[in-house]
């Protein structure tokens, strides 16, 4: 049994390293715009305008 727990600490910690050195690579603001994709799912990178449509009624 003390073989399991020291294999899941083991574990543990490199999953929290890699966890640290992707949170310093996402947060590099060089890197960034090229690493995260929802920047080009909410369009951001975009340069045409959309048009907008109005909704309320004006009287």
């Amino acid at each position: 049994m003390k073989t399991v727990e020291r294999m899941l600490w083991k574990l543990a910690i490199i999953q929290f390293i890699f966890l640290f050195i992707a949170q310093l690579v996402v947060s590099h603001s060089s890197i960034a715009p090229y690493i995260v994709k929802v920047i080009h799912y909410e369009g951001i990178m975009k340069n045409s305008a959309t048009k907008t449509i109005e909704t309320f009624d004006q009287r």
